[in-house]
């Protein structure tokens, strides 16, 4: 059938709505415009225009806004949605109707079949590598006779080589004067090659143990990797492998959107590329990162974390392995080992206890309590995945526009049913991440609503929820949480 209109989608990748929405598309033949918002987020402002909606899906038949997943399929199940299609089949679209993605004109179309547009991918993989001569000098020193097990008050420190025979081996094999030798060192422990073993002391020309990075013996899942390039900025690693990582996901999300295919991503040979890819967290510079950069350092790879423990552990299955799942799970990130804890409660939520610990994530004297944030970030919680199914969709996040994108996570979140107003019960019923983080909202039930009414979008939900406010008489209530796992 020759189809004169359009039809538009704005979507995120890893959104299960939005797969559902367009698969239901594809059983009726329908050619759509896929409008990613992580690849065009300026776009996200247009559709909060046209829409006064932050969730994705949002669907368009040319000028005609049907709304998201729940409004699309309602048209299906009543049989409104063939007559929908037929009427836009034969209406060119109007100006003011949404345009397609640059570069697309109008969608192919294949004998009928349901079309895919192409995603004008970013390969997020293979770059250029400048060698890094540092590397190369740190495997001549470990090839040395300088590694090996040292002893000190009767602790054994293995793999390990003294400061002041680095010194020397430096200055017999490079020739250089003392002072250029220590130098070197100071410039191997500041760029992440070598660490002192229990990581009291800078380099120095002393009878102090060190030992090399990739020497460290940790279970963090890029532990054992090696990167010989030259380190790159941070943010540009961590926005490199989010790209990789949410097209990984996307490709193997069912067509209903409920699950992930987590073997099938196993032995994907993109997911080998990723797991290669993570290898440059472990030498970032991380010290140095201004505010957004941290913010969307870390929600990155803390969601491309999860899923690689997914692919290579298996999902927790019970109270005590979730527990031990975000607390043990972890990367190597600027030389210390971050777990999932560590990077959600002790960075981002400015170093708070996380849930059901007794302790903050970072001592006082902990190397990472620089890095953490000044102040908590309360949006981050609409921002985080945990692989189970009441966790919000991933989503994508960049140092440039992170406080708009985590607006529109939290305003997504919040407009769905995480949220419920029943103004006949006076009942509010939240989320169960709104009651596990209530600190970080509010001190008491009042200051929370106070903060889920300044931060939701304008809807008549929102006008309900004030008026409770208002009353002061309500009752709070909160969902089950959903920890099955969204794998198939």
């Amino acid at each position: 059938m020759a189809f004169a209109g359009r039809v538009v989608l704005f979507t995120i990748p890893g959104c299960k709505f939005c797969r559902q929405a367009k698969t239901l598309l594809g059983d009726y033949h329908v050619p759509y415009f896929d409008v990613d918002l992580s690849k065009y987020p300026e776009r996200r402002y247009e559709m909060k225009e046209r829409t006064g909606r932050s969730s994705v899906p949002q669907i368009f038949f040319n000028n005609r806004h049907i709304g998201g997943w729940d409004d699309i399929k309602a048209l299906h199940d009543e049989d409104k949605l063939v007559l929908l299609i037929e009427e836009t089949a034969e209406e060119e679209p109007p100006p003011d109707a949404p345009l397609p993605p640059p570069e697309i004109d109008s969608p192919p179309e294949e004998d009928g079949e349901v079309v895919l547009l192409p995603s004008q991918r970013d390969s997020g993989g293979k770059r250029d590598c400048t060698p890094d001569e540092l590397a190369a000098l740190c495997k001549e020193i470990q090839d040395s006779s300088l590694v090996k097990t040292h002893t000190y008050h009767l602790i054994s420190y293995k793999n390990s080589f003294v400061g002041r025979e680095l010194v020397e081996w430096l200055m017999h094999r490079k020739s250089m004067r003392r002072e250029e030798a220590l130098s070197l060192g100071k410039d191997l422990m500041k760029r992440h090659f070598i660490h002192h073993v229990t990581y009291e002391h800078d380099f120095e020309d002393e009878y102090l143990f060190y030992r090399m990075l990739d020497d460290v013996k940790t279970r963090s899942l890029n532990a054992a990797l090696s990167s010989h390039c030259l380190p790159r900025k941070a943010v540009d690693i961590a926005d490199d492998l989010r790209k990789l990582i949410l097209e990984i996901y996307d490709e193997h999300l069912s067509p209903d959107g409920f699950a992930v295919d987590y073997k099938g991503i196993s032995t994907s040979p993109k997911f080998e590329e990723y797991v290669r890819a993570t290898a440059e967290l472990k030498r970032a510079d991380i010290v140095n990162l201004w505010r957004q950069e941290k913010l969307a350092l870390f929600i990155n790879v803390y969601n491309a974390l999860v899923i690689h423990a997914f692919v290579v552990q298996g999902p927790p299955t019970s109270t005590f392995r979730r527990l031990m799942f975000f607390n043990k799970t972890s990367y190597v990130i600027g030389g210390q080992e971050f777990s999932l804890n560590d990077i959600e409660s002790g960075i981002l939520r400015a170093n708070r206890r996380p849930v059901a610990t007794f302790k903050r994530p970072f001592s006082r004297h902990d190397p990472r309590l620089p890095i953490a944030l000044d102040e908590v970030e309360p949006r981050i919680h609409f921002a985080l995945v945990c692989g189970a199914k009441s966790c919000p969709p991933i989503k994508t996040y960049t140092a440039a526009n992170i406080d708009e994108e985590l607006k529109f996570s939290t305003e997504a979140f919040l407009e769905s049913d995480n949220v419920m107003v029943d103004l006949t019960r006076r009942e509010v019923t939240l989320s169960m991440i709104l009651k596990w983080y209530k600190v970080d909202f509010g001190s008491n039930n009042q200051q929370v609503l106070e903060w889920i009414y300044a931060h939701m979008p304008d809807s008549e939900k929102r006008r309900s929820l004030k008026s409770l406010i208002d009353s002061g008489n309500y009752r709070m209530k909160y969902f089950k949480y959903n920890w099955d796992v969204n794998s198939s």
